[in-house]
C-alpha cells in the first residue's frame, strides 16, 4: 500500500476535488443514459461522461502518485489518451451503423439519406445542395 498519510493537505485537497468532479460528471453521464429516450440522444451522455469523468479521475490520480513520489505519471497520461481516443471514435461509429439499420428497416424518425447528383468531372456524388440543383423535396418556406 502507499503511504497516504504522508501526502501534504493541499495535494490532498485537490485529489479530492478532481475525483469527486469525475465521479458526478460520470454519474450525470450515467442518469443522461437512462432519462433520454432515443438511441441517438442516449449515446452522448455517457461519452461525454465518460471522457470528461476519466479525465478527471486520471488528473487525480496523476496528483496523487506525484506529490506522494512514489512513481512517475507516465500510466496515467497513456490511459487519457486511449480514451479520448477511442471514445469518439466509438461513438461516431455506433451511431453510423445504428442510422444504417434504421435507414435500411425504413424508420420514420431517422432524417432521410441526403440527395446526391453524379459529378460529370470527377464521376463520384455529391449533396445536391453543393451542386447547386434544386432541393428534391420541393422549396421551402422561410419560418
Amino acid at each position: 500500500m502507499t503511504n497516504a498519510v504522508d501526502i501534504p493537505a493541499w495535494a490532498a485537497l485537490l485529489v479530492s476535488i478532481l475525483i469527486l468532479t469525475g465521479s458526478a460528471l460520470a454519474l450525470i453521464g450515467s442518469v443522461g443514459m437512462l432519462r433520454l429516450r432515443s438511441f441517438y440522444q442516449r449515446v452522448h451522455a455517457p461519452t461525454l461522461g465518460t471522457t470528461l469523468g476519466i479525465g478527471s479521475v486520471l488528473a487525480g490520480s496523476m496528483v496523487f502518485f506525484s506529490a506522494l513520489g512514489s512513481r512517475p505519471v507516465v500510466h496515467e497520461v497513456l490511459i487519457g489518451a486511449f480514451v479520448f481516443i477511442t471514445t469518439p471514435v466509438t461513438l461516431m461509429l455506433l451511431t453510423r451503423a445504428a442510422l444504417y439499420r434504421d435507414r435500411a428497416e425504413n424508420n420514420a424518425d431517422v432524417p432521410p439519406v441526403p440527395a446526391v447528383a453524379a459529378d460529370p468531372a470527377s464521376g463520384e456524388g455529391r449533396h445536391a445542395a453543393i451542386a447547386g440543383e434544386p432541393d428534391p423535396a420541393g422549396p421551402r418556406s422561410p419560418p
